[in-house]
């Protein structure tokens, strides 16, 4: 009997393990939508604790209790995040009537120039608080709207910060926990994916937050120097459209450039363009080197790609974690490598 050639023999090894991994990824994407109201407060836990990692860190530093680190860590993140909520928040209700006004006046201006092509861009901005209402409740609980909408994502972000409250003091444990289920000959290489996939997770958030910070205020800066109306909302949807990067940057500064064309005409569009492309040139060739250089980079192909199968698994949700999710799968696939070139596991401090 004739044995298959070696080539041939590697390639056939390779489709099972692509197969298997395949298979395993498609149970595991299948269990998450399907338990997806207990999975999704943890991701997001994950998430705040990667951000606050830090500040935790430097509590326990300071010699303050863990359970109490970890108490005021979370009872900041909610000042915090409860703060720049309502200022958000409350921007886009104060100037959310003339950003659509504007964008309907952009539209009746358009409706000039393309006939029926206008009229339905009129459609979309009249109807666009309604829509995007009814897209955010369906994409945050997958079934139902309305209060139940309100009442599901109100427990989910408790149960969140009470996950990240846990994360944070009992992160030890959680190694140690993780160890143990782990045979022992793999135990150091599966403690080294896991810290490489976590800090992965924990330079985007950071420096995403920090970018889109950073976006949003020059943004509203050159919007108001351009005296275009709603800038201070404006501005607040490009930070919250930067955690999903390129399609939340594009989207916001469209609505940026419509509003600026049609309440201060084509000049001050034109400028508006220029602010647009000037902050996005700068965060493209100098924030993001500077700010995310030490974390896992990825091809806008990669994050576009990314985005597109998060949104068709999970809507609004899945694309603000499938960057992070992509990120730590890179950081784990980053580890393999270096624990193959090196021959195995080095020793964690």
């Amino acid at each position: 009997m004739h044995t298959l050639p070696e080539p041939v023999r590697r390639v056939a090894a390779w489709c099972v393990v692509v197969l298997l991994v395949t298979g395993v990824a498609a149970v595991g994407v299948w269990l998450c939508v399907t338990l997806r109201t207990a999975v999704t407060p943890v991701l997001l836990a994950l998430l705040g604790t990667a951000l606050l990692g830090p500040l935790y860190r430097r509590l326990v530093a300071m010699k303050v209790q863990r359970s109490l680190a970890a108490g005021l860590t979370c009872a900041a993140v909610v000042a915090v995040v409860g703060g720049a909520g309502y200022i958000v928040v409350a921007a886009l209700i104060d100037t959310g009537d003339q950003i659509v006004t504007s964008l309907r006046r952009a539209a009746a201006d358009l409706t000039e120039h393309f006939g029926a092509a206008g009229t339905s861009l009129d459609d979309l901005a009249g109807n666009a608080r309604n829509l995007l209402g009814k897209f955010g409740g369906t994409a945050a609980s997958g079934v139902i709207s309305g209060l139940s909408v309100v009442g599901e994502v109100i427990a989910m972000a408790v149960l969140a910060l009470l996950l990240v409250f846990f994360f944070l003091r009992d992160s030890g444990r959680a190694v140690r926990g993780l160890r143990s289920l782990v045979p022992p000959g793999g135990a150091d290489a599966v403690e080294a994916m896991a810290r490489r996939a976590f800090e992965a997770v924990e330079g985007f958030m950071r420096g995403t937050t920090f970018i889109a910070l950073i976006d949003a205020l020059l943004i509203t800066a050159g919007l108001l120097v351009l005296r275009v109306p709603g800038a201070v909302g404006l501005g607040a949807l490009v930070f919250v459209g930067a955690y999903i990067p390129y399609l939340g940057a594009f989207i916001s500064g469209a609505v940026a450039i419509l509003v600026a064309l049609a309440d201060r005409g084509v000049v001050i569009a034109l400028w508006a363009v220029g602010v647009v492309l000037a902050v996005q040139l700068i965060e493209g060739h100098v924030l993001q080197p500077v700010i995310q250089s030490r974390t896992v980079q990825m091809h806008p192909a990669v994050v576009m790609i990314t985005i597109t199968a998060g949104a068709s698994v999970a809507g609004i949700l899945g694309m603000l974690l499938a960057v992070p999710l992509t990120a730590a799968a890179f950081g784990v696939i980053g580890e393999l490598r270096r624990m193959y070139a090196a021959g195995g596991p080095s020793p964690q401090p």
